[in-house]
């Protein structure tokens, strides 16, 4: 038996994609133990990941910070580890694997650069799905996918009864309005334009709902929907999970939410402009949808109605 490291540190809506990934690689080690390294805000909700045997936390502090980076590295080293699997592709885990495993290749430590195509540079694979490069990725390193394309982040749910039972939910449309403060591209202006439109065609039918974040509470009040806190504080990863596996719909900007409503298999809409690609994100799905426009102060409330109601038919 041996010892296994994934590295995947983040963000939220990178760690719902890793997730096939990080059930391919557990299966594929059967016979060995299998851990992650990951960042504060995940730290708990991988401890509950069935796949892995235990949960390292990285505080991800300056690189120069050598007595942090000592200390790290040093327990790391510890565990011995026979392989390391890093789905983070970042610079800082190449310094990682410059530290750990100087002179390995994909045998030792799997990650974008060690398994590029022949006459591929790194810039050329990263304009690849995401989701595709995990797979080809692990292929190389001799892994059997089967979860990889196609991941499911329903592990993460909990128990919402009191949530439910206190806001009186039922049949509901959650939405997802916001963005970092400084990715102002991402946001779409028009959500009180959209709630107009369905309460006009569906009444009572449906509540419509949003789920804040921590720091998007105030955010909140500006949208006419029921603002879903739990105890005056935003749900943790866990119970949002399930308030959006539960929803009947679910219309998100470019944020974690919307990549976890499609990999938890829900119903739903995510709204693109011309920062990102959705295509190249892997976020459609089955039952999860993307509009792409080049400029999201153009797409009109209209427009997004109409795809709400084919989706909903």
């Amino acid at each position: 038996m041996s010892n296994i490291l994934i590295i995947k540190h983040g963000s939220l809506g990178d760690i719902t994609q890793a997730c096939g990934a990080i059930q391919d690689i557990s299966e594929n080690h059967s016979n060995d133990e299998v851990y992650l390294l990951t960042t504060k805000p995940y730290f708990d909700l991988f401890k509950k990941n069935k796949y892995l045997k235990d949960v390292i936390l990285d505080k991800r502090l300056s690189q120069y910070n050598l007595i942090y980076l000592y200390s790290l590295m040093k327990k790391i080293k510890k565990y011995k580890f026979a392989k390391v699997y890093d789905l983070q592709n970042s610079k800082r885990t190449s310094f990682y694997k410059r530290i750990l495993f100087p002179n390995s290749n994909f045998n030792i430590w799997s990650s974008s650069e060690t398994t590029l195509p022949s006459g591929s540079s790194k810039e050329e694979f990263d304009k690849k799905p995401v989701l595709d490069r995990f797979d080809h990725q692990l292929k190389v390193s001799g892994i059997t996918t089967k979860f990889t394309m196609s991941p499911d982040f329903s592990w993460s749910c909990s128990d919402i009864s009191k949530i439910i039972s206190e806001y009186k939910l039922e049949k509901y449309i959650i939405l997802f309005p916001f963005a970092s403060a400084h990715l102002t591209s991402k946001r779409w202006p028009y959500y009180n334009d959209l709630i107009n439109l369905i309460e006009e065609k569906f009444k009572s039918d449906y509540r419509i709902v949003v789920a804040p974040g921590p720091n998007e509470i105030n955010d909140a009040k500006k949208i006419n929907a029921l603002c879903i806190l739990d105890n005056g504080r935003a749900l943790d990863i866990s119970k949002l999970s399930t308030l959006i596996k539960s929803s009947s719909f679910v219309i998100a900007n470019d944020t974690g939410p919307a990549h976890m409503a499609a990999h938890l298999n829900a119903k739903g809409l995510t709204l693109f402009g011309s920062h990102a690609s959705a295509f190249l994100q892997s976020i459609e799905r089955e039952n999860f949808k993307a509009i792409q426009v080049s400029d999201l102060n153009k797409l009109s409330a209209v427009k997004v109605f109409e795809n709400l109601l084919k989706s909903l038919n």
